[in-house]
Parts: structure tokens; C-alpha cells; sequence
């Protein structure tokens, strides 16, 4: 498996719409950079937010989820409170071929600010807009930027093509077009 230069992505992107919209260069100036890059594309996040409340004293159940746990938010910025959580969505949708997985690591300009971006991979024939998980691990509130660069996405071809995709197993995050609480997938 290899990393994939911005040659790759490019092709990739233009002829097989593996990113819409995609940006053929780093857009940066007085912004959080997002674009092309190196070996890999800086993606945004768009401008809706859920963020983690603690008015309903919920628990944290991925079997259970309750949607209650979340304030939902659309704006131009978003504030995440001290030491706590919010979800957003990208604002790029993906096509993952078949032979690439893809992961998404959180920019160095919010990692210094306390700011960890987690986000899982982007399996083989995985397409859909992301959900991004956005932690403030700092006792201060923390500003997110819509429309603005939040993490990036490093692509890793196989020279081959992986026996069952994410499309093939009908993966329960496949096609969303939201942001997506957890799920347990039904027999």
C-alpha cells in the first residue's frame, strides 16, 4: 500500500468524482487552508454543528444514542465548550474507490490549540459527506470556522482490490448526507 501524491488525487478527483467540490490548490489566505495539498486534501467543515450538552443529563450509549445528548447549531462559527464535543459534517462528499483507503488526520493549527479532530477511515467504496468528531480538550471555550479547513484526509492505494468494500457489506454510514449519530447496524 502507498501514499498518494496530489498528481493521484487530482486525477482522481477530476475523472472519477472521488471529491465534489474539489480544490485544485491550498486556499489560505486569512483563512484556516484547506485544497490540494502535498499527499492529501484539507477538507472543511461545513457550517452545522451538533454539540454535546449535558441539560438532559443523558448517557453516552453508542448502542442507545440519545439525540438529546446534542444542541444543534448552524453558523458561521461554532463554539465548543471547555472540555467538551460537537460533531459536524464535511463539507466535500467522497467517492472511495475499491483498491484505497483513506484516513483523516486533524490540522496542526487547531492540535495547537487543543483542538483534536477524530475521524475514522474512509473504507474501500465508502461515499458519503463525513462526520466529523471535534474535541476542545482545554478548559476555555474553542472556535471552529465554517467553510474553513478542520483536517485532513491522507489516501493509501492497495495493488490490489479488497474482497468485500464497505459498499459490498452494506455499511450502516454509507451514502449519509447529514451528520450521522451513532448507529448499530440491524440484523
Amino acid at each position: 500500500m502507498a501514499i498518494k501524491s496530489d498528481k493521484w488525487i487530482r486525477k482522481m478527483a477530476n475523472e472519477h468524482g472521488m471529491i465534489e467540490p474539489f480544490n485544485d490548490k491550498q486556499v489560505s489566505a486569512g483563512k484556516i487552508s484547506y485544497g490540494l495539498s502535498s499527499y492529501g486534501y484539507d477538507i472543511r467543515v461545513a457550517d452545522n454543528f451538533k454539540i454535546f450538552t449535558n441539560v438532559n443529563n443523558s448517557i453516552v450509549d453508542p448502542k442507545n444514542f440519545d439525540a438529546n445528548s446534542f444542541v444543534d447549531f448552524t453558523g458561521d462559527v461554532c463554539i465548543v465548550p471547555p472540555n467538551s464535543f460537537a460533531l459536524a459534517q464535511s463539507v466535500e462528499y467522497f467517492r472511495i474507490p475499491r483498491n484505497v483507503l483513506s484516513i483523516c488526520l486533524g490540522k496542526s493549527t487547531y492540535a495547537r490549540c487543543g483542538i483534536i479532530v477524530n475521524v475514522t477511515p474512509f473504507e474501500p467504496e465508502w461515499e458519503g459527506y463525513v462526520t466529523l468528531e471535534i474535541s476542545n480538550t482545554t478548559p476555555l471555550p474553542a472556535k471552529i470556522y465554517s467553510n474553513e479547513g478542520l483536517c485532513q484526509v491522507l489516501f493509501f492505494e492497495s495493488d490490489e482490490n479488497c474482497e468485500v468494500s464497505y459498499k459490498d457489506k452494506s455499511g450502516k454510514y454509507q451514502g449519509q448526507v447529514n451528520i450521522t449519530l451513532p448507529r448499530i447496524k440491524k440484523s
